[in-house]
């Protein structure tokens, strides 16, 4: 009969294809869970194989770890993401990619000038800020974030 709590960390580690420090570092954000055994080593239940693969999976796609956890957040008992669940998942973030797709578009687009003399005109620069009047915006280059 095998224990709830059967995996240790390096074969989770291999079965998913990610370094050990990779799953500390899942478990530190609160992405994944684990109990100790008597000899104070990680014991993982079967389901964390899963739920390692949809954050692999949604890291391929882009998604922030950021966001991962917050999906993950929205699941009953922080339960690992079943077929239903990834369908919702899945819609979210393919809205937020098509976002970012239309932002980096947008951005390639407005770079040709730019390339094309090299010289980031001031009068037709799309990056160009007049009296920093981008600041209540936020910090850093906040026309090119395309997180937002």
């Amino acid at each position: 009969m095998l224990n709830e709590y059967d995996l240790s960390v390096g074969q989770v580690a291999k079965r998913c294809g990610v370094k050990v420090s990779t799953l500390h570092f899942y478990e530190q954000k609160g992405l994944i869970k684990s109990l100790r055994n008597q000899g104070n080593q990680r014991r993982y239940q079967r389901d964390v194989l899963r739920r390692v693969s949809v954050i692999k999976a949604a890291q391929q796609f882009g998604i922030s770890l950021q966001d991962i956890q917050t999906a993950f957040s929205h699941l009953p008992d922080q339960r690992t993401p079943n077929k239903d669940d990834w369908t919702q998942l899945s819609q979210t973030w393919k809205t937020q990619l098509n976002r970012q797709i239309t932002a980096l578009e947008d951005l390639r687009d407005s770079l040709e000038g730019c390339i094309g003399c090299g010289c980031l005109s001031m009068t037709s620069c799309p990056i160009y800020n007049p009296n920093d009047t981008l600041a209540n915006k936020g910090n850093g280059a906040v026309l090119l974030d395309i997180t937002n």
